[in-house]
Order: structure tokens, then C-alpha cells, then sequence
């Protein structure tokens, strides 16, 4: 994982990181206000002991001072003194838990010992350092007197008395603060990387490329007004997803120039991946540019274009196939012009055998010698085999993949059931694509129009980019675009 993916992984985990952190910061906060407050009272010991009066015994002298004050300080700290320091001041405490109070630190190559006592209350702590203190100046005259009236071998004489502390030491607001913060953006850190290590969702165009063995035709942009109305209105819609279905209409048209796709099969590898609503708008797209072209849901079990596009769905697909009525009769024109649908019809008992017919297979013929193009709408590959059905006798297949939901080895899977009927797979269409903030705008102003109440067709820029790219297709005039469609006719699509 290089630098990039590491910040693609932080942008993507950031609610994460923000709620460890935030529950990390919550939590120190809580153990601050929760901790009872302990202040600290501290003295400072000094040892000697009895020397001559040479440099040699001076020196020797100092010597065993400063070994001794390692054992003083263990002294300092044992249950012993602690025993006769609760007893001297009646405290109401055992000697175990003034142990556990109580540190002695002696410091390299002197003879001092800081004596540091903590407690709840701040006179106790004064109190407790200090006759503590006090009561180890006697034990250490009663260790170091080898018999009675003779002089100890050692002394301790108490340099530094306690004070009354002014304000608590424990607990330490900013430290617990600071320690939690750290500690929460570590762990968020953390949880964002092991969570993009432990997805096996597809979020990238090489991975798709990578699993499905083809090109990606277009990125779909996530957009919420889609749920509520799946259509897009090509004639006056400039938005950045209409811009993303009129490049997948775009590359399309040059995936094979000379014999171009026209009856495609639109699938996913699982439902919700985005499968109608970008059959719809593919359809539209194409419908945008002056062709001639005709939506079939091919989806008998859950059909739902007659839904997404206020259409009688009882007469469609299952009842031509059936019998009860005709092609002509079937076809439904809608609002949006150059757009014909044929819905799913009544829901049968065996979808699969009916798409598997040769009534289902004539049908489509007829449907691609009357329109430029013919997409259906068809079932999750995975789900059941209708997909697979269909897309045998098609062109060529589009399969989508929806942003951090698509499975890799469920598009895998899908792949290989193309594979295995032998159908064409023309190219991947990534859906839902999560968009920053502040990302370009397709909306394009004609030079010279005074306010934002004109605007110009976006297709224009878009398909002379891709034509002088190409260099063949389509060419643009001041009056129109010249659009290639099926059967290699031109038409004029006028851009003012």
C-alpha cells in the first residue's frame, strides 16, 4: 500500500477514525472526571555515616553512604515503617494500603532519598510524608547502633520537610486527553486500514477491468434523485450523471465500428447493483442522439421498468411470447421521444423457458430490423439463468458493478456464466460511484449568452472530443452533429 492508497483508505474510513477518536477523547474524559483526585507530598532524606579524619576514610565514608541508600529506600517502602507510621497517626488505613502509597527514589551517585506520599487528602499527605520521614530517622538509629551508648555506624537526618500540595496530581486532565486522542486516531487508523484489507468489494476501474476481463465503458455517479425518479430527461438535464450515461452512450457507438452492437442485454452479477435504472438511461441516451430504440424488460420475475416509467405492464415480453398478443399491439410509446418499451407483460410460471424459445429469439430479431437498438433489461446472472438466456442470443452484454457492494468473486462468478453460454461481453459499467465535493461540473454555457438561462447541449464537446480522438464517426458543423447510428446511416442532430 503506497501513500495514495493509504490516504484513498483514511478518506474512505474518516467516520471511523472520527468515531474511535471521538469515543476514545469521551472516554479519558469520563476516567478524568471519575478518578478521585491524589495529591502529593514529598520529603528529601540525607545519609552519612561516621568517618575518620584522613582523605582515605572520607572518601570510604562517602562510599557506604551511597550504598546504603538503595537499602534505604527499600526500607523506606517496607510494611515495617508503613505499620509504624499508621499506628503513630491512628490512620484508618492498613499498612498494605499506605505501601501502595508510598515511593522512595534514590538518586545515582548521591546520598539523598526523595520520599513521595499520595493521598486524597492533601494535610494527610503532609502529615503522612513527614512522620514517615520521622519514623525512619529512628528505625535506621536503632538499625545502625551496634550496642547502647556507642555511635551508629549511620545517620539520616530529614533536609527537606513536606508542604501542604497546592493542587492534585493525579488525575492529569491534558495527559488523559492527549493519550486518548492519540490513542483513538490509532486505533480508527487502524480499523480503516484492516476493514479495506478484509473488503473484497470492487471500488476501482483496474480491479473491474481486472475481474471481468474487459474494459470499463463508463463510471455511473451516485445520485440520489435517481430513486425517486430512475429517468433522466436528456433534453434539458446537464448534470454530471446525464454526462456519464451519454459517455457510455459515446463509447458504445465505437466499441465496433464496423459492425456495432444493437440488441444489448444489460446485467448485474446481484440485485440492487443499478441494473434498470441504467438500462433506462443507456436507452435514453441513445434516444437523446436521434435513434431509434425500444427497452425490453426482459425481467420476468421482478419486472420493473413498467414502474420507473408509468407504463401498463400487464400486456408486454411474456404475452407476445405467449400468444395473447401481438408485437404491435405490445409496444408501448413513452414521453420521452424516440423511446419505445416493451414491458415484461404478466409474470409466467417459467421465465426460462420462455426466454429460452425460439419465439423469444424471433421476437428480438424483429425488434433489431425495426430500431437502431434494441436494451434489455435483463436478471442478476447469479440469481436465476434468464440473464444467461438472453444474453446468448444478443450482441453483446453490459454488466454492471455497483461501488463497495459488488462481491469480487460474485462478478467473477457472473463472468464466467457469460463465458460459459458463449455470450459477448462488451464492457463493465461501474454504478453508484461515490463523488467529491467540488468535482467538475458538465453543465457548458454557450460563449457569449448573457446569464445561465442558455446552455448548450453538453453532447457537443463531448462527441467532438471523441470523434477528433477517433478520427471517424461523427463530425460537427455549426448547424448540427453528424451521428453515426446502426446499419452505418448518418443522421444530423441539430446542437443550437
Amino acid at each position: 500500500m503506497n501513500l495514495q492508497d493509504f490516504v484513498k483508505v483514511l478518506r474512505g474510513g474518516w467516520v471511523i477514525v472520527a468515531v474511535t477518536t471521538v469515543a476514545a477523547v469521551l472516554s479519558a474524559v469520563t476516567i478524568t472526571l471519575l478518578t478521585t483526585p491524589l495529591y502529593e507530598a514529598s520529603t528529601r532524606l540525607f545519609v552519612s555515616t561516621s568517618s575518620g579524619s584522613s582523605l582515605s576514610d572520607i572518601y570510604q565514608g562517602n562510599r557506604l553512604s551511597q550504598e546504603r541508600v538503595v537499602s534505604y529506600a527499600e526500607l523506606l517502602m517496607g510494611e515495617t515503617l508503613a505499620q509504624r507510621t499508621v499506628d503513630k497517626l491512628g490512620l484508618e488505613m492498613s499498612a498494605d494500603e499506605l505501601q501502595g502509597n508510598v515511593k522512595a527514589s534514590a538518586k545515582a551517585d548521591t546520598v539523598l532519598i526523595d520520599v513521595a506520599v499520595l493521598d486524597a487528602s492533601a494535610v494527610r499527605a503532609r502529615d503522612i510524608a513527614n512522620t514517615l520521614s520521622d519514623e525512619f530517622v529512628s528505625l535506621v538509629r536503632e538499625l545502625e547502633t551496634p550496642s547502647a551508648g556507642a555511635t551508629p555506624d549511620a545517620r539520616v537526618v530529614v533536609e527537606q520537610r513536606a508542604s501542604i500540595p497546592e493542587s492534585p496530581v493525579v488525575p492529569k486532565p491534558v495527559r488523559n486527553i492527549a493519550m486518548g486522542l492519540l490513542l483513538g486516531m490509532a486505533v480508527g487508523v487502524g480499523l480503516a486500514v484492516l476493514r479495506d484489507l478484509l473488503d473484497n468489494t470492487v471500488k476501482t476501474r483496474e480491479a473491474l477491468e481486472e475481474l471481468t476481463g474487459a474494459g470499463v465503458v463508463g463510471t455511473i455517479p451516485l445520485d440520489k434523485e435517481r430513486r425517486k425518479q430512475p429517468a433522466i430527461a436528456f433534453d434539458s438535464d446537464n448534470s454530471m450523471i446525464a454526462e456519464a450515461f451519454r459517455k457510455v452512450r459515446t463509447n458504445l457507438q465505437f466499441l465496433a465500428v464496423d459492425n456495432p452492437p444493437r440488441v444489448i442485454v444489460v446485467t448485474s452479477s446481484m440485485p440492487h447493483e443499478g441494473k434498470s435504472t441504467t438500462a433506462i438511461n443507456i436507452a435514453l441516451a441513445l434516444a437523446e442522439a436521434e435513434h431509434n430504440v425500444v427497452l425490453v424488460d426482459g425481467d420476468m420475475r421482478r419486472p420493473m421498468l413498467a414502474k420507473y416509467l408509468d407504463l401498463v405492464g400487464s400486456v408486454g415480453f411474456s404475452t407476445v411470447l405467449s400468444g395473447a398478443a401481438t408485437l404491435r399491439e405490445s409496444l408501448q410509446k413513452t414521453r420521452f421521444p424516440g423511446l419505445t418499451v416493451l414491458t415484461s407483460g404478466a409474470v409466467p410460471p417459467n421465465p426460462s423457458e420462455l426466454l429460452g424459445s425460439q419465439l423469444a429469439r424471433k421476437l428480438l430479431n424483429e425488434l433489431r430490423a425495426e430500431f437502431d437498438y434494441v436494451v434489455v433489461d435483463s436478471t442478476p446472472l447469479l440469481a436465476v439463468t434468464d440473464a444467461a438466456i438472453l444474453a446468448a442470443g444478443a450482441d453483446g452484454v453490459l454488466i454492471m458493478a455497483r461501488y463497495g457492494q459488488t462481491k469480487r468473486e460474485q462478478l467473477v462468478h457472473a463472468v464466467s456464466t457469460l463465458a460459459d453460454v458463449g455470450a459477448p461481453l462488451l464492457g463493465a459499467v461501474f454504478t453508484m460511484v461515490p463523488t467529491r465535493r467540488g468535482s467538475y461540473s458538465y453543465s457548458y454555457g454557450y460563449y457569449g449568452a448573457e446569464g445561465p438561462t442558455r446552455t448548450a447541449r453538453s453532447e457537443a464537446p463531448e462527441s467532438a472530443a471523441t470523434n477528433s480522438s477517433m478520427g471517424q464517426g461523427s463530425s460537427e458543423s455549426a448547424a448540427g452533429v453528424v451521428e453515426p447510428t446502426a446499419g452505418g446511416r448518418r443522421r444530423r442532430r441539430d446542437t443550437s
